[in-house]
């Protein structure tokens, strides 16, 4: 057997709990570091000093959109049960003021961690190639995720490579 093979068959092993949250957060913050890097390389909106900035700024993101979906959440729960366009009107007001405020928060503590090593250009002071930014890491990660739900339907193990 080969040396690829070994480290294969004991991946192949159901993940614990905390691999899983390895994974998962690895991959999002991977695909965050892509976009951010390809964002820099090809759109002049947005501009990256190093390497290390752009990881620095796919970790404290991460970490932001993650507080994020939990304070939707959270402030979720008093529509929960109720009825009524005024009740889904209410939600659907919540939900977007916290995505949109959350988005000006996440470009205030970039520029306040990183300061001139990460840019952002454009209408509304970056706001908007910011808000794109993050869009299109949203996209990538639920891609991702989509594709390794994929990878794991129908197979048996590492017999089926």
């Amino acid at each position: 057997m080969k040396a690829h093979h070994t480290v294969a068959q004991a991946s192949s092993e159901t993940p614990q709990l905390r691999q899983r949250i390895f994974i998962r957060y690895y991959v999002a913050i991977s695909a965050d570091l892509i976009v951010l890097g390809l964002l820099s390389q090809y759109w002049s909106q947005v501009s990256i000093a190093n390497f290390s900035s752009g990881l620095i700024a796919a970790v404290l993101l991460q970490l932001m959109l993650q507080i994020t979906v939990v304070s939707e959440h959270y402030a979720a729960k008093p529509f929960t049960g109720k009825t009524g366009f005024i009740w889904l009107a209410a939600r659907l007001f919540t939900t977007w003021l916290i995505l949109f405020v959350s988005k000006l928060i996440m470009l205030w503590a970039v520029g306040w961690v990183l300061g001139d090593d990460i840019i952002f250009l454009g209408a509304v002071h970056g706001a908007l190639a910011f808000i794109v930014t993050v869009i299109a890491m949203v996209v990538l990660e639920m891609l991702m995720f989509s594709l390794y739900g994929w990878l794991g339907k129908g197979t048996t193990g590492i017999s089926d490579v």
